[in-house]
């Protein structure tokens, strides 16, 4: 059986070890993507993300990985974006007005929660997924679905068909999309122990 071979793309503020060794313990091969490639270099492609969503997108463009990640996703090839990650798939953010890759209609809103819940969203949360025909979604049972999250910003899709997971607290919000074999989560699959490697390992297998 041939090893999957995963591109981990690095701008400068990804948690890439933790993604890297949570790809490799369910069997991908990863190479570590810091400039645009031909997209028959890999086989999957992950784009994780913390910090904001500005810098992120100067990176991005400076070494030519907007437009990596704008053909990968129009040729539906696998790829999952991880929390800042799934953000830049959209046109914009409210923190600075920062323009994403406009892949997929939709702005990035800041969470206005009145007490008790607060803000940044840390810790541990239900995922309530939309369906079981996703490939993805395979081993993930809706009721006892915890997921790490860390952010102060969600998503708000144009298309709500492209809505995969939704989460709790203090409004509902978007936590995960699909659209085609693009997939991506607000919440870190890599700090989610047993189930973020369920929903790694779908990734690297099952499409």
């Amino acid at each position: 059986m041939t090893t999957p071979r995963v591109g981990l793309i690095d701008y400068g503020m990804g948690n890439l070890h933790s993604v890297r060794k949570a790809l490799e313990k369910v069997g991908a091969s990863v190479e570590i993507i810091r400039e645009s490639k031909p997209v028959g270099s890999f086989d999957r492609l992950v784009l994780p993300g913390v910090g904001s969503l500005g810098d992120c997108m100067q990176c991005l463009l400076r070494n030519g990985l907007d437009s990596l990640v704008r053909d990968w996703i129009a040729a539906d090839r696998p790829f999952l974006g991880i929390c800042l990650g799934m953000q830049a798939l959209f046109d914009r953010s409210e923190e600075n007005n920062a323009a994403g890759l406009g892949i997929f209609s939709g702005v990035v809103e800041q969470f206005r929660l009145d007490h008790p819940f607060k803000v940044p969203h840390i810790g541990w949360n239900q995922v309530e997924f939309q369906g079981t025909s996703d490939p993805l979604s395979k081993g993930l049972e809706r009721k006892d679905d915890q997921f790490y999250f860390d952010h102060s910003f969600c998503v708000v899709p144009k298309d709500p068909s492209i809505i995969w997971g939704t989460t709790h607290h203090g409004t509902t919000f978007v936590s995960a999309i699909r659209f085609g074999n693009c997939f991506a989560t607000q919440f870190h699959p890599e700090k989610s122990q047993a189930k973020g490697l369920t929903l790694f390992s779908n990734f690297i297998h099952n499409l």
